[in-house]
């Protein structure tokens, strides 16, 4: 398998796998436009050279779009290799040349959202486990912070408090998400859209810079939603599960 590496020069033509080809695509558009202004801080995106979903995405920890301590390590985005690129060793490729690359920086390891049973859009505990990963800190709603330290004796990460205890004082649903997940550009409006029609009171919370999104109130920023406060799930849905899980 050969990957692919985005830079600024090669960004707009390449296929960004998570999201449909077609640039005019307001999913593409988003997330293209997101990356643009983070490879400048240091982020990797490393891809298959065929289409589909098989990428690693990667950011020094202190420009995360997270509410995480964890100076001098490398964060994951996104570790996602799924469809026929299953089973071939991918995501070990993926990973190795992203740990080569952080020892390389002089990183003192890599850290990741995960979950104590799997989570969609979030990375597998059992394959973390088996690289060597193990966890760092754990949200009262679930979700974990990994870490592989490359020394013994590195700084263990860990949430902020503001993470740590997920919590709005917002009314209703609220959604708090970030252009970093190409799906929302779509599903967000069509959500707004749906609860407006059927008298659900919602509110979308778009964290449009790092300072926001390191101080959001849930681990996870690219998707969080929220009942009268209450932590709901980290995933990505449509009109119909949005309609299903409000009306059950």
């Amino acid at each position: 398998m050969e990957y692919i590496r985005l830079t600024q020069e090669n960004l707009e033509q390449e296929h960004i796998c998570c999201a449909i080809s077609n640039n005019k695509d307001i999913q593409v558009s988003s997330k293209k436009a997101w990356l643009r202004d983070r490879l400048d801080e240091g982020l990797v995106f490393l891809k298959s050279s065929e289409r589909g979903k098989c990428f690693i995405e990667y950011i020094p920890a202190e420009y995360a779009w997270n509410p995480i301590e964890a100076d001098g390590y490398m964060y994951i985005d996104c570790l996602w290799v799924s469809g026929s690129f299953k089973g071939h060793g991918y995501a070990d490729d993926l990973l190795n040349a992203c740990i080569t690359d952080s020892r390389e920086q002089g990183k003192k390891g890599l850290c990741v959202l995960s979950s104590a049973k799997k989570k969609p859009f979030l990375s597998d505990p059992k394959f973390l486990q088996h690289k060597g990963f193990s966890v760092a800190d754990e949200a009262d709603n679930g979700i974990q912070l990994w870490y592989h330290p490359f020394e013994k004796n590195a700084a263990v990460p860990r949430f902020k408090a503001c993470a740590k205890h997920p919590h709005t004082d917002l009314n209703g649903y609220v959604v708090y998400y970030t252009n970093q997940c190409p799906f929302n550009a779509k599903y967000v409006p069509i959500l707004a859209e749906t609860a407006k029609q059927n008298g659900i009171p919602f509110q979308a919370v778009q964290l449009t810079t790092r300072e926001a999104a390191q101080n959001a109130p849930t681990p996870v920023t690219t998707w969080a939603l929220f009942h009268d406060g209450t932590y709901i799930t980290n995933e990505q849905m449509n009109d119909k599960r949005f309609l299903k899980l409000v009306l059950k």
